[in-house]
């Protein structure tokens, strides 16, 4: 049994034109909140038809897409390499509009670390550390994102229900113990590049880690 959440709710609401540099351009439905539990500037995107499908209440209907995605300034902005945050970032985008659903956009840099020390990892990880282990070289854990504002932002948006657009099962463990109901999980595609396959590799250890451990209460 989940601890009920305390009430977030919809600060402010803006319809924003989006356009990636591939070309590809959409428009988007913005949300940000107020009363979330870390107070951070949280957004989440409606995209596509978001309404008609955060309404489908029937157990048997669609549920919407909704991804998750983690602030990454390098990756997201400049096309950093060293990741494949901006690709899964577009890819989300273009498939949540097409299905109709939110993309919300966490303000937790390097897992919850910060920019400044997600530079400090990637110095250790040029000393041959991966991504993991460089975050508790620095002291803190291997991943310390807390998913807590996204079921609240959910609530507010009245969405209960969700496919979930991510490869981390973690997301998935975390959102179902707030009180979101995960009906299924849709795998993101994995972009490859001589940069960042180390790096991708950390991710897949670190998800099967994941998958296979105990649940702690």
């Amino acid at each position: 049994m989940h601890a009920p959440l305390p009430t977030a709710t919809v600060r402010t609401q803006v319809t924003v034109p989006l356009r990636f540099p591939d070309g590809y351009s959409t428009t988007a439905r913005v949300f940000s909140f107020d009363g979330l539990v870390d107070a951070r500037e949280h957004l989440a995107f409606g995209l596509g038809d978001w309404a008609a499908a955060r309404d489908r209440n029937d157990v048997d209907a669609v549920t919407p897409l909704v991804r998750p995605h983690s602030e990454c300034l390098t990756g997201d902005v400049f096309g950093s390499q060293r990741c494949d945050c901006g690709p899964q970032l577009r890819e989300a985008v273009q498939r949540i509009a097409e299905a109709g659903g939110f993309l919300l956009y966490l303000r937790q840099e390097g897992r919850g670390i910060g920019l400044y020390p997600k530079l400090d990892a990637y110095a250790l990880q040029d000393a041959g550390l991966d991504t993991y282990q460089a975050n508790v070289a620095l002291g803190h854990g291997e991943d310390e994102r807390d998913y807590t504002a996204a079921a609240q932002m959910l609530n507010a948006l009245g969405v209960s229900r969700l496919a979930l657009l991510s490869n981390n099962p973690e997301k998935a463990e975390q959102l179902g113990r707030l009180g979101v109901t995960v009906t299924e999980s849709v795998p993101t595609g994995l972009y490859m590049s001589p940069a960042n396959a180390n790096y991708l590799a950390a991710k897949a250890s670190r998800a099967a880690r994941t998958v296979d451990r105990p649940f702690v209460s």
